[in-house]
């Protein structure tokens, strides 16, 4: 069975690396530039692809290279994570199987981008991970091939989920092509086309991870795990410079208080401190500040302190 990759990040990257120990044929690779916080460029790409003797393409724009992918031997099906860009109905019609994709939220919820993120934040108790059939020019739309699902709480960072992703989708992209091969109309659940069933999600940029100490700590807390690597994390000011919170904990102490939110409380002997929040307390483990990284009373020493 022959198979092409479309897209980027090192997951894609194992993924193929499975097919081909499992006996599939990769002989077209297609990427894109990567992510800033991806740890595989697209130059690990275009190296695979010449350690199999693969098609390589490094495009945005896939439309324009139709051609030369009809032009190759019949590729049965497409997997695809992560591409730059919404694949259209004529590339998917190329491959008699189609392109299927992996997506990290609870199809039909939580389409399109940072849905990981969107769904801690959302203070949601599990993440869901599909592979679906792909629809030209849709968002996420298309069959559910296959599902799994973390369950997740407050303290969950997003650095677990993708760790989970990590080990998990290319066993996923492996079990949902061999249910194909041996049943090309293999179908676990056909996505709901009504508007209600689905939660559009939309790109997150690096000042949405903007601490506002007058939210409440829970939604603090969601902001700072769902910021987290390999992200750029979430972050406030101290002293008119950056400082980016990477570990935080609820804190509940009973105390009767009158501050502003931001006012540092206390300066704990494990180097963590205490900020108040505009409902509760949060309890900062590990900061990042210019040049330093490690316990925050390294650098805040007095409760007269605040971030801002």
């Amino acid at each position: 069975m022959r198979v092409a990759i479309i897209g980027r990040t090192e997951i894609l990257l194992k993924t193929a690396k499975l097919l081909i120990s499992k006996g599939y044929s990769i002989p077209l690779i297609v990427t894109t530039k990567e992510a800033p916080e991806y740890s595989e460029s697209a130059n690990f790409f275009r190296d695979f692809a010449d350690e199999i003797n693969a098609v390589y393409i490094y495009s945005s724009k896939l439309d324009s290279h139709c051609h030369d992918i009809e032009s190759l031997d019949v590729i049965d099906i497409a997997i695809s994570l992560n591409y730059s860009s919404i694949i259209s109905q004529k590339i998917i019609d190329i491959f008699p199987m189609g392109v299927l994709n992996a997506h990290g939220g609870d199809l039909p919820k939580y389409r399109g981008n940072a849905c990981q993120a969107w769904a801690i934040i959302n203070g949601e108790d599990r993440i869901g991970l599909c592979i679906h059939s792909m629809i030209g020019g849709e968002v996420d739309s298309g069959n559910i091939i296959d599902r799994e699902y973390l369950n997740i709480d407050v303290t969950t960072k997003i650095t677990s989920v993708y760790q989970w992703f990590d080990g998990l989708i290319p066993i996923m992209f492996l079990r949902s092509v061999q249910k194909l091969k041996k049943d090309k109309n293999y179908v676990l659940e056909r996505q709901s086309k009504d508007s209600v069933d689905a939660l559009r999600c939309y790109p997150r940029i690096s000042g949405d991870g903007r601490i506002d100490w007058n939210k409440s700590n829970i939604e603090i807390l969601r902001l700072i795990n769902a910021s987290n690597k390999p992200y750029s994390g979430a972050f406030c000011f101290y002293k008119d410079k950056k400082i980016i919170i990477w570990d935080a904990k609820l804190l509940n102490d009973n105390e009767l208080y009158l501050a502003q939110a931001g006012q540092i409380s206390n300066i704990n002997s494990d180097g963590s401190i205490v900020v108040i929040t505009g409902n509760g307390k949060l309890a900062i483990n590990k900061v990042e500040y210019r040049d330093f990284f490690g316990k925050p009373s390294k650098i805040i020493k007095s409760i007269r302190s605040r971030l801002v």
